[in-house]
């Protein structure tokens, strides 16, 4: 499958986009919540959305499909 063929059935919200960022830095859901002022269930409930709207799994999957998007720099 060529990943960078699919696009994502729509973009990332801003919020969605700076989870997806913090945790390809390398942020524990825990840190993610702190980091940005929410709670982690919040946090959790942004990851359900990037991974369905990326068509992906997994924490390193989302990063990396955002980064093959260009949504994120590597």
């Amino acid at each position: 499958m060529d990943l960078l063929a699919t696009k994502p059935t729509a973009t990332l919200t801003p919020r969605e986009l700076a989870v997806v960022r913090l945790l390809g830095s390398g942020c524990s859901y825990g840190q993610v919540a702190v980091r940005l002022g929410i709670s982690p269930h919040t946090v959790v409930s942004h990851i359900k959305n990037a991974y369905r709207k990326l068509e992906v799994h997994t924490g390193a999957a989302a990063v990396m499909r955002a980064v093959q998007l260009g949504f994120i720099q590597p």
